[in-house]
């Protein structure tokens, strides 16, 4: 049986489990595009109140770090190539490294650009952790409602699938990961063979399971036109909407 991973949906009584999926979508795009504009002092801010919101939602954080190491491993990435690219004040003189220079504000721009992306991906952490992909499903068929030109149901689908998805390949990479690690893979320590005999079976297994989900949706006349939950905004939502303004304002002006 797999196990629930950080990001599939855990039952909660948390305050952010009672708001509107609405109201958490568009918080989610004015908290994204604000910490675009955020320098290191509200990208601190936001950091504080995104450990908080993962405290009170119960993600355990070493759970969420094994799960995020390779998107880790990304930014490491992300920071090394600003870090060599962004022309500046040279730290570090070396002809090796020319044209490549080691410059402070490649740094800074690196640390920026790196710190924006992991939070970008914990408040994505926090939404599909605390609403259900059908409410998620909903409120994307709700938001392009007024749009004739988009199929918000067809659009809603692939979204939702998406979503769930995302769970089943974290297992399967979890599983995958086990059994080569039973089998003395970390005796090869050649990184680049480890992530190969890891990748190949993932995808391999992903397409299957892909495959065998549009098997099932075909055998039952799945369509996109289902009925939907209901959706309904109250104060508490409005009130949480005002507050994140608020938040966004705060954190691009420090």
């Amino acid at each position: 049986m797999a196990e629930p991973t950080s990001f599939s949906y855990r039952p909660g009584a948390s305050l952010l489990h009672g708001l509107d999926v609405r109201c958490k979508l568009v918080s989610l795009a004015f908290i994204s595009l604000s910490s675009l504009k955020a320098n290191m002092s509200g990208l601190f801010l936001l950091t504080l109140v995104l450990i908080f919101v993962v405290i009170h939602i119960r993600i355990p954080f070493i759970s969420v770090f094994k799960e995020m190491r390779y998107f880790l491993i990304l930014l490491v990435f992300v920071f090394t190539a600003r870090a060599l690219s962004t022309p500046g004040t040279p730290v570090l003189e070396n002809e090796v490294l020319i044209p490549f220079t080691l410059t402070r504000q490649g740094f800074y721009e690196g640390t920026l650009v790196c710190w924006r992306l992991l939070l970008i991906v914990l408040l994505g952490l926090g939404l599909v952790s605390t609403t259900r992909s059908s409410e998620i499903r909903a409120a994307v068929a709700w938001f392009f409602r007024p749009f004739p030109f988009i199929p918000g149901k067809r659009t809603a689908t692939m979204i939702g699938l998406v979503m769930r998805f995302v769970p089943v390949i974290l297992n399967q990479a979890r599983e995958i990961s086990d059994a080569q690690r039973a089998r003395g893979i970390e005796n090869r320590k050649n990184p680049v063979y480890r992530s190969v005999k890891l990748i190949i079976p993932l995808m391999r297994r992903t397409f299957e399971k892909a495959d065998k989900l549009v098997i099932a949706m075909e055998a039952r006349c799945y369509t996109e036109n289902r009925t939907d939950p209901e959706l309904s905004s109250g104060r508490k939502d409005w009130l949480a909407l005002l507050l994140i303004i608020c938040l966004c304002i705060l954190i691009v002006e420090i």
